[in-house]
C-alpha cells in the first residue's frame, strides 16, 4: 500500500481519508494541529492520527518524510508552508486551493522538483477545469468558454439562500480577491461579485457572478486560442446584492475576521446540499458555429453508511482521483502539473472520479 499523508482533519480532509482508506490501496495518516479535530474523525477503516503544528516546519517535514504523497486539505493560508515541506522531503504534493497567489508560489516550488506538484485538485478549480479543457479540444477555433459552479443548499431558508458547506475563509477569499478572465482575447483582471447574470436549469432560477480562483491555470493555457473565458459562482437569486451590501457598503471586505464570525454564528451548516457544474463552449467546427455544454448536479449522499455533503463528495473524490491517476502513471511524476493535463474520460473512469458520473 502507498503511504499517504492528509493535512487537515476537517470536513474535506475526513472525506478524503474515508475514500482513500476504504479503497484498500492507501495507508493513510491524517495530520492536524487540533487534537479535538483528530478525535472527531469517524472513519470506517483504520487511519493514523497525528497531531502536528503546521507552523513547526521541522516537525511537519518529519511527519511527511517517507510518504508517497501529501494531500493538503487545510486552510488556503497554510498552502505554501505545506507545499514547502513537501518539497523539502521530496514527496508528491496535491491541494484544493483556489487562492491564486498561493498557487503561484506552489508553481515556483515545483521548478526542478523530483516529485509532482498538482494544486487545485478540487471542484473549481479542478474538475470544472478538466471538463472545460475537454470540451475546448473538440473545436477548431474557440470563441467563448463559460464555466459556472455552485454549492447550494437544497432547501434554502434565509435571505442569502445560502448555508455553510465548506471553508468560510475560502468563500470570503473568493468573494474579495481579483478574478482572472480573458476578454476579447486579452488576459485581464476583473472585479469579484460583478458581471451578474441569471439563468435557469431544470426550471430553477439561479444567478452567477465573478469570483476568484475558479479558472485555475486555464487563462494561461488558452490565451491566444479563445476570445472570451470566464468563471462565475452560482447562487440563488438575491445573494449577490446582499453580499455586496456586506462587503462594500458595510466595509466588511476589509474586516474579514468579523465577517467570518458573523457567517459562522448566523448561517447554519447543512449536509443537504447540491453541487451544480455548468460549462458552455462555443466556436467553429468544420466551418460551422457550434456550441457544446456540460451540465451536472451532484447531491448529498451516504457513503459507507455515513451522510456526506455534495461538496465533500465532489471535492474529496476529485483530489483522490488525481492521486490515483498519478500513482498509476497516467500523469507526470515530477514538476508542476496542471488540471487540464488530466483527461476527462480517465478521470470519470477512475474509482473515485465515478462520483461525478452523470
Amino acid at each position: 500500500m502507498q503511504r499517504i499523508a492528509i493535512v487537515g482533519a476537517g470536513k474535506i480532509g475526513s472525506m478524503i481519508a474515508a475514500l482513500l482508506s476504504g479503497s484498500g490501496s492507501y495507508d493513510v495518516t491524517v495530520l492536524d494541529r487540533d487534537q479535538s479535530q483528530l478525535d472527531r474523525l469517524r472513519i470506517a477503516h483504520p487511519v493514523t492520527r497525528l497531531r502536528v503544528d503546521i507552523d513547526d516546519a521541522p516537525a511537519l517535514s518529519a511527519a511527511l518524510a517517507g510518504m508517497k504523497a501529501v494531500l493538503n486539505a487545510g486552510p488556503f493560508q497554510l498552502t505554501t508552508r505545506i507545499a514547502g515541506a513537501a518539497r523539502s522531503v521530496g514527496v508528491h504534493y496535491l491541494d484544493l486551493t483556489e487562492d491564486v497567489a498561493s498557487t503561484r508560489i506552489v508553481r515556483g516550488l515545483a521548478e526542478g522538483a523530483e516529485a509532482a506538484f498538482i494544486p487545485q485538485c478540487g471542484l473549481a478549480p479542478g474538475f470544472i477545469t478538466i471538463v472545460a479543457h475537454d470540451l475546448a479540444q473538440r473545436f477548431d477555433t474557440l470563441h467563448d468558454v463559460r464555466m459556472r459552479v455552485g454549492a447550494l443548499p437544497q432547501f434554502p431558508t434565509n435571505a442569502l439562500g445560502y448555508n455553510l458547506t465548506w471553508s468560510t475563509d475560502g468563500v470570503i477569499n473568493e468573494y474579495c480577491e481579483p478574478c482572472e478572465a480573458i476578454v476579447d482575447g486579452r488576459r485581464q483582471q476583473t472585479m469579484p461579485m460583478e458581471e451578474l447574470e441569471t439563468f435557469a436549469l431544470d426550471g430553477i432560477a439561479y444567478e452567477a457572478f465573478n469570483t476568484s480562483g475558479g479558472l485555475g491555470s486555464l487563462c494561461e493555457t488558452l490565451l491566444g486560442r479563445v476570445r472570451n473565458l470566464n468563471y462565475r459562482t452560482i447562487r440563488y437569486p438575491g445573494h449577490a446584492a446582499i453580499m455586496k451590501t456586506l462587503l462594500n457598503d458595510l466595509g466588511l471586505r476589509d474586516r474579514r475576521p468579523l465577517l467570518k464570525e458573523i457567517f459562522e454564528t448566523a448561517i447554519p451548516v447543512t449536509m443537504q446540499d447540491v453541487v451544480i457544474v455548468f460549462v458552455t463552449v462555443t466556436g467553429l467546427r468544420d466551418g460551422r458555429l457550434m456550441q457544446e455544454s456540460y451540465a451536472n448536479q451532484v447531491r448529498a449522499a451516504s457513503i459507507d453508511g455515513v451522510p456526506c455533503s455534495a461538496i465533500q463528495i465532489t471535492t474529496a473524490s476529485g483530489i483522490c482521483a488525481v492521486l490515483d491517476l498519478l500513482i498509476q502513471g497516467q500523469l507526470p511524476d515530477r514538476g508542476f502539473v496542471r488540471q487540464e493535463e488530466i483527461a476527462l474520460p480517465a478521470f470519470l473512469a477512475n474509482r473515485f472520479g465515478r462520483h461525478y458520473a452523470v
